[in-house]
């Protein structure tokens, strides 16, 4: 299945590192013309290196308005990839409001401004588009220390579907992807760190596919969602996590 993003302009949030980096580049190798938003310059600077089409834009989402600020300074844009996010880790009774405050500062208010922002443009141009918010597994399974990144990707699933019901009349699709821990990325070895070999084979033994998705798996899923393949996909949560857990 071939997806062509030929003559669209897309923003991927994130796109220093991990899934976001990842999916910056293969939305330009789809012939997309990418705008990749983050936080850090080293991280642009070596991206644009690897593919030099891609336009950096480097903002903290933490300064929400700063960020949609640059965001309605750019052309057209037909495709978002809402990526940003970050992990903290706490039991329960040791949660900071410094600590929610910060978490929720990228994963749902940086969500959903940058959305927002993005949205506008789709609507005021009346091109409509695709976002693809990227949320987790936490979302629909606890886990212990945490309280604040979990109930946070629940609320971005709901906002998916608020958005998704809101903006479709505007021809502007709205959907999620949800993994589990992902090879090779920052969030994976902050949360399986901690634990010993043995305790991080012993939840891999869980997966019915018997291994963590790479980048590549949930990109693919973004690729999919955010192309006319999948046209009539509207607020979708999409999991991509090996199969259902608890075997």
């Amino acid at each position: 299945m071939e997806i062509i993003f030929k003559g669209k302009r897309a923003l991927v949030t994130g796109a220093g590192k991990g899934i976001g980096r990842t999916a910056a580049k293969a939305l330009a190798q789809c012939g997309a013309e990418v705008i990749a938003l983050a936080r850090t310059q080293a991280d642009l600077d070596t991206l644009v290196k690897e593919v030099p089409s891609i336009k950096p834009l480097c903002v903290d989402l933490c300064n929400i308005q700063e960020a949609v600020k640059a965001i309605e300074e750019q052309d057209d844009i037909h495709l978002l990839v809402n990526n940003a996010g970050v992990l903290i880790q706490s039991p329960f009774l040791d949660i900071t409001e410094e600590q929610f405050d910060k978490v929720n500062s990228i994963n749902m208010k940086g969500a959903l401004f940058v959305a927002q922002a993005v949205a506008r443009k789709m609507v005021s141009g009346g091109f409509g588009g695709a976002i693809v918010n990227v949320s987790s597994r936490s979302s629909i399974r606890a886990s212990s220390n945490n309280g604040i990144y979990g109930p946070l990707k629940a609320s971005l699933d709901m906002l998916t579907k608020v958005m998704a019901l809101e903006l479709g009349p505007h021809k502007i699709r709205v959907n999620s992807v949800n993994p589990t821990f992902v090879n090779e990325t920052r969030m994976a070895d902050q949360g399986l760190g901690r634990l010993t070999p043995d305790e991080r084979q012993a939840k891999i033994n869980t997966l019915p596919l018997g291994k963590y998705p790479e980048k590549e798996d949930v990109v693919n899923a973004i690729l999919y969602l955010l192309s006319d393949k999948a046209a009539m996909v509207n607020g979708v949560n999409l999991l991509v996590d090996a199969g259902p857990f608890g075997r």
